[in-house]
């Protein structure tokens, strides 16, 4: 089966490589165009990319696919099907139908819940117990498509955004092509999407990264998970020169009371609008990460300190 393959971060690699190794042939690998990053602001290529390139696979990189020659280009490169996993791109109608077979999506999340950008941060947000990987056929609207297969992961208690999406890398990928190894022989069965339960999984704002201990001590633990390691929830430690921003990377939500961003002990339990949430690891801004009993080695908090 010819493909295209489109891509953009390290989520989708794990499901180019797979596809890579499963023997399909990969007419041509479109990710987004290299973007600045690190202290230099250097363009670099994004991790599909990267990983095109390494693997001698054909690479295009355009700033919008509804342009007409990227269209045309597409087109022509007679495909029996497109696979898209996070992109970053929504594609054109005229896109999704080139393919003889259509285009197939990998989403990180257990449809219709959680259509969008962030899947994998909003259901560790929302307190989901589980969530997973599905393959669906594209349609113009967002992640509307039907369902061909599906993977369930349970989200565990100590899991971040961090830690699930490599799970879920790894599981969509598999999943991935043996999903396209069905439709190539002509066995894949689409089941239509509930109309009912349909949620969306916005972009992560830098407005909402900011912990509030005045709710409660779910809440706050898992907003700290779902937004760890990046972009990170943050509160302010009070220090000698003024405060001082610390990101929460780690937590698990325990018993306490006391003032919304009250420490009540040593080790960093800190009282929430019901309940306390324990801080396992925090990086104070411009260091590394640490866990936390590492950390009160250098900073020491005692009880009684208000964190805002």
């Amino acid at each position: 089966m010819r493909i295209a393959f489109l891509g953009t971060p390290d989520f989708a690699v794990a499901s180019l490589r797979r596809i890579v190794e499963a023997g399909f042939e990969v007419a041509c690998v479109y990710s987004q165009p290299p973007a600045p990053r690190g202290r230099g602001h250097e363009l670099k290529p994004s991790p599909v990319h990267a990983f095109a390139e390494a693997h001698g696979l054909a690479i295009r990189t355009p700033a919008s696919m509804r342009d007409p020659a990227e269209i045309e280009a597409f087109r022509e490169l007679r495909l029996d099907a497109a696979v898209v996993v996070a992109f970053g791109q929504l594609l054109p109608r005229e896109v999704l139908e080139a393919p003889r077979l259509g285009a197939f999506n990998l989403h990180g999340s257990l449809l219709p819940r959680w259509r969008g950008a962030a899947p994998i941060q909003r259901a560790i947000m929302a307190g989901d117990p589980v969530t997973g990987v599905q393959v669906m056929r594209m349609t113009e609207g967002l992640d509307e498509g039907p369902v061909l297969a599906t993977e369930t992961l349970r989200i565990g208690p100590l899991d971040t955004a961090g830690t699930l999406h490599d799970r879920m890398a790894e599981a969509g990928a598999g999943l991935l092509a043996r999903t396209l190894r069905a439709i190539q022989r002509g066995e894949a069965t689409e089941t239509p999407q509930p109309e009912e339960g349909a949620t969306y999984a916005k972009k992560i704002r830098s407005r909402e990264t900011r912990i509030d201990w005045g709710r409660s001590a779910f809440q706050v633990d898992h907003k700290i998970r779902g937004l760890s390691p990046h972009p990170g929830a943050w509160f302010e430690l009070p220090g000698d020169r003024g405060p001082v921003r610390v990101k929460a990377l780690l937590s698990r939500a325990e018993e306490g009371e006391g003032e919304p961003g009250e420490v009540l002990d040593e080790a960093l339990l800190v009282a929430c609008g019901d309940g306390a949430v324990r801080l396992l690891r925090v990086q104070r801004e411009g260091r590394a990460a640490q866990d936390a009993e590492a950390f009160l080695r250098g900073q020491p908090v005692v009880a009684g300190t208000r964190l805002a």
